[in-house]
């Protein structure tokens, strides 16, 4: 679904991601891991046309996408999710989930009730602004709204971030039940390595901008995690 060849981005004069090479295959689920300042949100925001890439190709579903603005690669079927979910605060939950239909060929005016049945609490919120949720609240609404888009890639930045443990569970349940459905692939950035163990088919680690380790998430071992991961 996505490919990512040869990927090479600066910041400045500085080489930010070196060579990178990364696939997430059709309908599957793949971790990006790595330390802090490693480089995987720069890969994330190269992959979604946020950042300007030196050289290298980025391929979805077998079409050349590197020279696309964010919002054509929105339209053909990528869907991102921040680091800090970047939800707008003044609007209400309501008018936020209506920015996900955007993207959207058939422009739906209704909210699709299978959002409701995966994240039921926004439900009874639609009328609160975004910014008055709390930190968990605000995670599910973002990929709740990237979800009304239905990506083809749905890319996450770090879902658990500084979320509640029964908030972590029900973000892992979505995902585990789109996984299931088989109806997307998804990309996502996690530090938490049970919750990418438990969901992710396949993982790669970053150090210094580089893929220094990848493979099945059954043979992440625990000594590659030490390795690599560890602080």
């Amino acid at each position: 679904m996505l490919a990512i060849e040869r990927l090479n981005v600066f910041y400045g004069e500085s080489h930010i991601l070196r060579n990178v090479n990364l696939t997430v295959p059709e309908r599957g689920v793949v971790c990006l891991m790595g330390r802090n300042g490693a480089g995987k949100t720069t890969l994330l925001k190269s992959a979604m046309g946020l950042l300007p890439v030196r050289s290298g190709r980025i391929s979805l579903a077998g079409e050349d996408i590197s020279g696309r603005p964010p919002y054509e690669r929105a339209r053909r079927g990528m869907a991102y999710v921040p680091q800090g979910r970047e939800i707008i605060a003044q609007l209400t939950v309501f008018e936020n989930l209506k920015l996900g239909l955007a993207a959207r060929k058939d422009q739906p005016r209704e909210i699709p009730d299978a959002v409701f049945e995966l994240f039921p609490m926004l439900k009874t919120m639609l009328k609160r602004r975004g910014g008055d949720l709390s930190g968990g609240q605000q995670q599910q609404l973002a990929i709740a709204r990237a979800l009304l888009a239905e990506p083809k890639l749905l890319i996450l930045d770090e879902p658990t971030e500084g979320i509640q443990p029964s908030i972590i569970d029900e973000i892992e349940d979505v995902i585990e039940r789109i996984k299931q459905q088989r109806s997307m692939s998804i990309l996502l950035v996690e530090q938490y390595l049970e919750f990418a163990w438990r969901l992710a088919d396949g993982y790669y680690i970053m150090e210094k901008g580089t893929i220094v380790a990848q493979g099945s998430t059954e043979e992440l071992s625990e000594e590659i995690a030490q390795k690599h991961l560890a602080v």
